[in-house]
């Protein structure tokens, strides 16, 4: 099951995990090799868009220069040539413009959320807007089937709404195939134009979903009246069929097969956990089926017409977070990553059954064995329910070398920790501190009824997972248990200020990543194009209007500052349009009366989430000289 959209959460959605077995955890104790965070981070972080014409290059995303830019891949001898210079905003590649080598990509201004589209000649350094319009939000939704147009959804006309239109690729004049003047909003559009799913958020529990057909105007329910979430998958090219997920009447999504002519649905896909995604190729001759296995992806691949499953490569520890067939069909473009690496590229071909790893991102002078692979443990909560979370034992703890924690809480409401990489857990492990990232309940990925657990009951039960989390640390004889603090971005962040405000004896320090102070205001500001979720994220948290107030004052961290007497430490982007900057800047200066450390730091070219390296160079750095002045103990 997977919350429509997550409001306070885009920056720490990546926290690590891994469901395999520690290699190293019965590796006896020893100092790693300590890596300047410099080296870390000369990491590369490298996404893939798309295969060229011939299928002979990639074009890719990389921030190689501290920021993201477009860059093409040559699948023969991987070289990379560079095809944008940014360096002010980070550009995010899209995929070729079809038949040609020009290409588009997205991009926004200083993490303000209102990304526009452009198309970029390689024989012209400047590139074309082909989404002009003023205070705008624009997103690919995919090529026409003869690739001669592009569909966007933009709320150029009513920034409350995301219309759905179709830009020809040579004028790019947007003609709309929706308007959207209500709750219903375009998931998915089929081959020939004809139909759209439609989903409409009744809560972040259920949701409704609809097919509207163009031709005779209708708009017909295919959801029930059950709490269930409905998510549009993909059409088949005859417009017959369209498959989607669902949860109704089970704990997690399953897939289903939607007959458009008969009306009738068929599950034909389901796990033991959530079924994510369904990717289905050009010419129909696969499909991949993404699954949320206990917080890392199982990805699957199918001959579409038989139902075959099509073996892949295995990746020891790694994560596939990404397919992308080629339009021949013969060839895959997979991205694998691990704990202990980033994501790399990786080059399949299927008649061949060759593999060829076309990436290798991690800087090499870091030695994985010095970097830890997380686990997946469980403890036991308050009331004796069993939380996930992702462990990182730095490998110089023992008995007799007793390290310090933190807790480290994902963003959301509804979030969850993930396999990945981060460059700031990997250095503050490689430095000796413990990381224990709590799925709290509430989290996505353990089932429906553990995911509504902390409905209008955050920074109770939620809280409670944190602190209890603390208490299994504690239990750990290598961990030092007067030195555990808390770490959070987002929502995460509201949960560092709320346990400091609410449990101020239970944590030692706290980092606050743009966390959400007043929650009153904050959902009375959330961005207005966020207008057909509004409901929905009130139905979860309590609204601002109503009396649901009085409650979402008292959990707010602003209210309660004064109780507040652990040092602090916050970043803050001043784009950001999710966490207002003045929540950062209230808390502070509240805490600040109490005579408490607090140290404080604005990005002035950032939003909700920090793309710039120098940027994410600065929090980690920080982080760790206000980690080690007043959390870790000193040694005697």
């Amino acid at each position: 099951m997977k919350k429509p959209l997550l409001l306070f959460g885009t920056f720490l959605l990546l926290i690590i995990t891994s469901s395999c077995k520690d290699e190293k955890k019965d590796e006896k104790a020893r100092i790693p090799e300590q890596y300047a965070l410099e080296d870390l981070y000369n990491t590369k972080d490298v996404s893939a868009s798309g295969f060229n014409v011939d299928e002979t290059k990639i074009l890719i995303t990389n921030n190689a220069t501290g920021i993201y830019n477009a860059y093409e891949l040559n699948i023969s001898d991987t070289t990379t040539i560079t095809l944008t210079k940014s360096t002010n905003e980070s550009i995010f590649t899209i995929d070729y413009l079809p038949g040609s080598s020009k290409f588009i990509y997205s991009a926004d201004e200083g993490g303000n959320e209102n990304s526009h589209l452009f198309l970029m000649d390689r024989n012209n350094s400047i590139p074309k807007d082909i989404t002009p319009w003023e205070n705008s939000a624009n997103s690919f939704f995919g090529w026409s089937q003869d690739k001669k147009n592009m569909y966007i959804s933009s709320n150029k006309r009513d920034v409350k709404y995301f219309d759905l239109l179709k830009l020809d690729t040579i004028s790019w004049r947007p003609t709309v195939l929706y308007q959207t003047n209500s709750d219903l909003s375009p998931s998915l559009i089929s081959k020939s134009e004809r139909y759209i799913a439609l989903n409409k958020s009744i809560t972040t529990d259920k949701n409704e979903m609809y097919l509207y057909d163009r031709k005779n105007k209708t708009t017909k329910r295919i959801s029930t009246d059950k709490e269930a979430n409905w998510n549009p998958m993909a059409f088949e090219k005859n417009d017959s069929i369209m498959y989607y997920s669902s949860n109704e009447d089970t704990e997690f999504s399953y897939l289903v097969k939607y007959n458009i002519n008969t009306g009738k649905s068929e599950k034909i896909f389901e796990d033991k956990w959530d079924i994510n995604y369904m990717y289905l190729s050009k010419n129909e001759k696969y499909h991949a089926i993404f699954i949320n296995n206990d917080g890392k992806n199982k990805v699957l691949l199918f001959d579409h017409v038989t139902g075959k499953q099509i073996n892949l490569p295995a990746f020891n520890d790694g994560d596939v977070t990404n397919i992308i067939i080629s339009n021949s069909e013969n060839k895959l473009l997979l991205t694998v990553g691990s704990s202990t690496s980033p994501a790399n590229l990786y080059f399949y071909d299927i008649p061949s059954k060759k593999l060829k790893q076309l990436t290798s991102v991690l800087n090499k002078k870091i030695n994985q064995n010095d970097l830890v692979t997380a686990q997946v443990v469980r403890f036991k909560s308050f009331d004796g329910k069993e939380i996930p979370a992702i462990y990182y034992k730095p490998i110089q703890a023992s008995k007799d070398n007793k390290v310090p924690a933190l807790i480290w809480v994902h963003g959301g409401p509804g979030g969850q920790s993930r396999i990945g990489y981060s460059n700031s857990i990997q250095y503050l492990v490689n430095r000796g501190y413990a990381v224990l990232a709590v799925n709290n309940r509430g989290s996505s990925g353990y089932g429906r009824t553990f995911y509504k657990m902390d409905n209008k009951d955050h920074s109770n039960g939620d809280l409670k997972d944190c602190i209890w989390g603390k208490k299994w640390l504690v239990e750990q004889d290598y961990i030092d248990s007067n030195a555990i603090g808390l770490y959070g971005g987002s929502y995460g962040g509201s949960m560092v200020l709320g346990a400091l405000a609410f449990h101020p004896e239970e944590f030692k320090v706290g980092v606050d990543l743009f966390g959400v102070a007043n929650w009153p205001r904050t959902l009375k500001s959330i961005p207005p194009f966020w207008e057909s979720f509004r409901k929905a994220l009130y139905d979860e948290m309590g609204d601002p209007y109503t009396s649901d107030s009085i409650r979402l004052k008292k959990i707010s961290p602003l209210y309660n500052y004064d109780k507040i007497n652990k040092p602090l430490l916050v970043f803050q982007g001043s784009n950001d349009v999710r966490v207002l900057p003045i929540e950062s800047n209230e808390i502070v200066a509240g805490v600040k009366k109490n005579g408490v450390p607090v140290e404080y730091i604005v990005f002035p070219d950032e939003g909700h989430g920090f793309q710039k390296n120098e940027n994410q160079i600065t929090t980690t750095k920080t982080t760790l000289a206000f980690l080690e002045k007043y959390l870790k103990t000193p040694k005697k």
